[in-house]
């Protein structure tokens, strides 16, 4: 599901997330390896995750973020072709280590509604 698009890069939710509100930003390019990303799409991702962060913080008031890129098969990178910043909100206590521990997925909020309410940050407001 996209949030927000820019013209070199996007955001989308994660359709496994470790926690609501866990977002990814991604190059419109489809690129895989980190030192081929132009100045310009990198910064465009990371103004994008700025946006997301903020989005997400005014919605869910998370106690603090992961930031990060899985890079390659290796790292875990679900998608290993096409890179991508994971924009993670964490709560001091949260079940983020089930996936870890017991192969499971804990989802609090349905991601339609997730999708809903952080599209909605990201318009109003200018977030």
């Amino acid at each position: 599901m996209t949030l927000a698009r820019a013209e070199r890069a996007f955001a989308l939710l994660n359709l496994f997330p470790y926690t609501s509100g866990h977002t990814m930003v991604a190059p419109v390019a489809h690129i895989a390896d980190f030192s081929q990303l132009d100045e310009a799409t990198l910064a465009e991702m990371m103004k994008l995750a700025q946006r997301v962060v903020r989005a997400i913080q005014q919605v869910y008031r998370p106690h603090g973020f992961n930031l990060g890129f899985n890079l390659g098969e290796a790292a875990g990178a679900g998608i290993a072709d096409h890179l991508h910043l994971h924009v993670v909100p964490r709560w001091r206590g949260d079940t983020n280590f089930m996936t870890a521990t017991a192969d499971t997925r804990v989802l609090p909020e349905d991601l339609g509604e997730t999708c809903a309410k952080l599209r909605g940050a990201l318009e109003v407001g200018g977030v």
